[in-house]
């Protein structure tokens, strides 16, 4: 039986080489009329690795994806695949497969056919199409519903149909544009776990492209975030949620709680910053933005960062009393908001630990808002 492995793969598959680029993108726009859809965008994307393109609508991100594709053409800039200059080449001459947001399979074929449709169009022998369409089944998990058509799946059976018709390609690179937008959230979030077994099994490069932050943190290695066709920002999941480098990134990414403040002193070691209604502190330098300079600043922390406390903690904990206005509930956790005196609104989230449904902060209730100084994030665009 053939395997999924891309058939150029190197020796060392199954590894992550972080050094080697597979795709790489160069100074590369893309213009509609007078609009900058993609604009002056240079990325790497490594060899075997999870990469997400994330962004609101309008971002540029599927734009980018399209041209990785060969679909659209950059205005400006080149775009290399496996170390070939891929800028002008047709789709078909890539080494690489797309999954469409509304999967595309054909409702007159069975499973096997649409599996196989690729290779039989591009005049693979017919010995060879049948093992190489049962390993791609046997990888998505369908092998028993080979016989199927379409109307008889479900929505994420045919969404594993639309993937396996993409890796029996045997591609270097699977792009993937909102492959799982079209899911409830229960089937949604069991895709997120199969795509990336699905990466592990075949190890090759998948780039998806969404809107869905949530979608990026859980399955990708690295995220480039966008707006308005630029690359804003590209690091690990972790990076970009602990230490994203502007607001932008800093409210797409999560929730934050940002406060308006000014920045009066920097050196190596620690950044002074007054914000009202907590006076002045120091945070270190150690961790935050590049590039700040004196003035006005957001000083921004996360909602899980916060403590509700009925008292004020002693410094070096930044605390300041509020009202809370909302107490929402999602089940494993609430979120709180609170009313900070002559301040705005923020909100914590607090854990749910048990069963009995007595919440300990109420509407109404006269509350604390604490957190510790080194999980501060000051951000200047």
């Amino acid at each position: 039986m053939s395997s999924l492995a891309p058939a150029s793969a190197s020796p060392t598959a199954g590894t992550k080489t972080e050094g080697r680029p597979i795709i790489s993108v160069r100074r590369v726009s893309k213009r509609f009329g007078s609009l900058a859809a993609v604009d002056d965008v240079s990325l790497d994307i490594r060899e075997k690795e999870f990469f997400a393109l994330l962004g609101p609508s309008g971002c540029g991100k599927t734009t980018l994806l399209r041209m990785l594709a060969g679909f659209e053409t950059p205005s400006e800039g080149d775009i290399l695949i496996d170390g070939q200059d891929v800028t002008d080449q047709p789709p078909n001459r890539r080494p690489v497969n797309m999954v469409f947001q509304s999967y595309a399979v054909f409702p007159h074929m069975s499973v096997f056919d649409n599996v196989g449709y690729g290779l039989k169009v591009t005049g693979t022998p017919k010995a060879e199409i049948g093992p190489r369409v049962e390993t791609a089944l046997e990888t998505v998990q369908l092998e028993r519903f080979a016989d199927r058509k379409p109307d008889q799946l479900s929505g994420g059976q045919r969404q594993r149909v639309a993937l396996a018709r993409a890796l029996v390609k045997q591609p270097r690179v699977l792009l993937l544009d909102e492959p799982l937008s079209a899911l409830d959230a229960k089937l949604r979030e069991d895709m997120q776990l199969e795509l990336v077994r699905l990466q592990q099994t075949v190890g090759i490069t998948f780039v998806i492209v969404t809107h869905d932050q949530d979608e990026a943190l859980s399955m990708a290695d690295r995220i480039a975030v966008m707006e308005q066709g630029k690359v804003r920002q590209i690091a690990s999941p972790m990076a970009l949620y602990e230490y994203p480098n502007s607001r932008f990134v800093a409210d797409f990414i999560g929730k934050m709680n940002l406060f308006e403040g000014h920045l009066t002193g920097l050196d190596n070691e620690a950044l002074t910053v007054e914000v009202g209604g907590f006076g002045r502190f120091s945070v270190a330098a150690t961790g935050q933005p590049a590039g700040l300079a004196r003035g006005p600043v957001g000083v921004a922390v996360r909602p899980e960062k916060l403590r509700l406390s009925r008292a004020v903690e002693a410094a070096p904990t930044l605390s300041k009393a509020g009202t809370v206005r909302q107490v929402a509930y999602y089940g494993d956790v609430s979120t709180v908001f609170v009313q900070l005196e002559d301040g705005p609104i923020i909100n914590a989230t607090i854990q749910n630990e048990n069963r009995r449904g007595d919440h300990p902060i109420k509407v109404g209730e006269r509350v604390w808002c604490c957190w510790d100084p080194p999980d501060t994030l000051l951000l200047q665009d």
